[in-house]
């Protein structure tokens, strides 16, 4: 293959790879804006256990307090949370997107037993969540 033909290949690929990129962020924000159809994000956390106490630690970026749910289910704890992506300029274009927005939904599997919430902060944007099992 000549080593003209073979930049011209390469260029066709760069920006084939290119309009594809922008076509799924172009499809991510379509998702944002149909909430039932949007699947949930499901955040990092950390578990942390001992006599009886269970605190655990929810990344929830761009959340508010106010807007965390906590259910205690049979077995497990579901933390859920809501992120609305920020209002940008009508013609801005996106460079760089990391952070999740949406539904934001995790449930956390406990050992048998009853659990009460015993605590609850939240602070630089992480949930800290405090668990005791009752003892019978």
């Amino acid at each position: 293959m000549p080593k003209h033909a073979s930049q011209t290949w390469m260029w066709a690929e760069a920006c084939a790879l290119v309009e594809e990129a922008e076509r799924m962020h172009r499809r991510f924000f379509n998702l944002l804006s149909t909430p039932a159809a949007q699947p949930p994000w499901e955040p990092p956390i950390n578990v942390f256990s001992g006599d009886g106490e269970w605190l655990i630690v929810v990344a929830l970026p761009g959340a508010d307090a106010d807007q965390v749910s906590i259910t205690l289910l049979g077995g497990a704890v579901q933390i859920e949370a809501r992120v609305q992506p920020p209002r940008l300029p009508s013609r801005a274009g996106i460079e760089r997107l990391e952070l999740p927005y949406g539904l934001m939904r995790r449930r956390i599997s406990l050992p048998p037993g009853h659990y009460t919430v015993t605590g609850r902060g939240f602070s630089n944007g992480c949930l800290q969540l405090r668990l005791t099992e009752e003892r019978r």
